[in-house]
């Protein structure tokens, strides 16, 4: 099974099952990569966040690129396991069943000169756990962060929860009953290895777009030449010029990754009240003083 690489993978998985039984053949090809999980390289590149700030967009365009090739199995277009934030309590093997074995890397590698995977997981960022567990794990990746103005990163948050069915509050509402809904959240999260923090996930709005912290944590972790903090406005206006900045951080070939073309996960937009933006923005200006310090930039919001 070892001597696989995942095409045959999923083709022997196939021939395993009768026909009625087919779904089940994920199951085994997951199997077969826990199996297999020493032979099986982790992500070249994490997409950390932050929530509603293009990760998907930017992890959608990066799959055009020739030498990037996708999770296991292709067909199910697995953007992340998720195991460092809602899937922490399984094994590690099962975490790096979900990549490209190393023979299937060198095939491609021959083909187009390179083997890249890309891992995006917008609850990265703001987990206490996950920068240094992410650099004990993964050492060698690189880590891209997208950082969108945060008043707009909090409604669109809002919005996404509503269209979900799972915010019932309105949004002044919603940011005031934040900090009772997330009490204890992080401590947790800091405390209990397995933990996810599903109100956390859902309802931090203003809390998860305090990128100082966060941004240093990740930075202390992997360093910061291996650390790229970009704007997603920049990534909306300028979707190619910016993709070529990741591909060249990531050491990929210059060629055009051929952004995705359209913007995934996008809620439509609404007009925020001014009183409540005028709030947010004064909220977020010394945390946005603070990022553009670590950055050594021009304050970007």
């Amino acid at each position: 099974m070892s001597s696989l690489d995942d095409t045959r993978l999923v083709r022997r998985a196939k021939d395993l099952v009768p026909a009625p039984a087919k779904a089940g053949a994920a199951g085994l090809v997951r199997l077969a990569g826990q199996a297999t999980a020493p032979l099986r390289p982790g992500p070249d590149l994490l997409v950390v966040g932050a929530k509603r700030s293009g990760t998907t967009f930017l992890w959608s365009s990066l799959l055009a690129h020739p030498q990037v090739l996708p999770l296991v199995p292709a067909a199910q277009h697995i953007k992340s396991p998720h195991w460092f934030t809602r899937h922490a309590g399984r094994p590690e093997s099962w975490y790096r069943g979900h990549f490209p074995t190393q023979q299937t890397r060198r095939r491609h590698a021959a083909r187009t000169g390179g083997a890249f995977t890309v891992e995006a997981d917008p609850l990265l960022l703001h987990d206490p756990r996950a920068a240094g567990w992410a650099r004990a794990v993964l050492p060698d990746a690189r880590v891209v962060v997208l950082l969108r103005d945060p008043v707009a990163r909090a409604h669109s948050h809002y919005r996404e929860r509503v269209k979900a069915g799972v915010e019932g509050l309105g949004f002044p509402e919603a940011l005031a009953a934040e900090a009772g809904r997330t009490a204890g959240e992080l401590d947790r999260l800091r405390e209990r290895p397995a933990y996810y923090a599903r109100a956390w996930d859902w309802y931090a709005y203003r809390a998860r777009g305090e990128y100082a912290g966060p941004v240093a944590a990740w930075t202390a972790a992997y360093g910061e030449d291996r650390v790229l903090v970009l704007r997603s406005e920049d990534l909306y206006a300028d979707p190619t010029g910016t993709l070529r900045r990741v591909t060249d951080f990531a050491g990929m070939d210059p060629v055009a990754a051929g952004p995705s073309s359209t913007r995934r996960n996008r809620a439509p937009g609404v007009d925020l009240d001014g009183d409540v933006a005028e709030e947010l923005r004064a909220h977020y200006e010394p945390h946005n003083k603070d990022l553009a310090r670590q950055l050594g930039t021009e304050i970007w919001w």
